[in-house]
């Protein structure tokens, strides 16, 4: 396994369609298993491989939501899609490509996602709270699709430094 480079706002690569996964190999494994150390190290919640410069429909999504004493995990989603939303979280989000940059993002507070696991086998899984928000967040990437672009507005810098006006 290795790190990645995360790459920032500005390079047109985040805005660009990702390809649907079509081969489950070492390759993916391995790609996998760098986006996972990648966002370890990071200190995120999310990641695409868009992110890490690969064009393909894969993300992994760190779920906070376990119970008390156990351990969070993270979740791999190679071709994922949404299948069904309900409810409403509207909240402060980020994104590594956008280092110290949040605007106030409104997603559903509950999703269910169709994915396909590292060796092709389909699978679902549902997401609360901010695993929702995550899963949103990142197949939102492999369609190009940004954060700011979804932002009802971005965050001040003196907003984010707790400064009073």
């Amino acid at each position: 396994m290795a790190l990645r480079n995360i790459v920032k706002n500005g390079d047109s690569v985040l805005e660009k369609h990702s390809r649907t996964v079509t081969e489950f190999n070492d390759r993916l494994h391995i790609l996998l298993g760098d986006m996972t150390e990648t966002l370890l190290e990071s200190g995120g919640v999310g990641l695409a491989a868009v992110q890490v410069g690969v064009l393909r429909r894969a993300v992994i999504v760190l779920e906070t939501n376990v119970p008390e004493g156990e351990k969070e995990y993270v979740v791999e989603l190679v071709n994922p899609e949404i299948i069904e939303q309900d409810g409403e979280q509207t909240g402060p989000e980020g994104c590594l490509s956008f280092p110290g940059e949040y605007g106030i993002v409104k997603r559903p507070n509950h999703v269910r996602v169709r994915a396909q696991d590292r060796n092709g086998k389909i699978f679902e899984v549902e997401g609360e709270g901010l695993t929702a928000r995550c899963f949103c967040h990142e197949i939102d990437h492999l369609d190009g699709v940004l954060f700011p672009k979804r932002a009802e507005r971005m965050l001040t810098d003196e907003e984010l430094n707790g400064e009073k006006s």
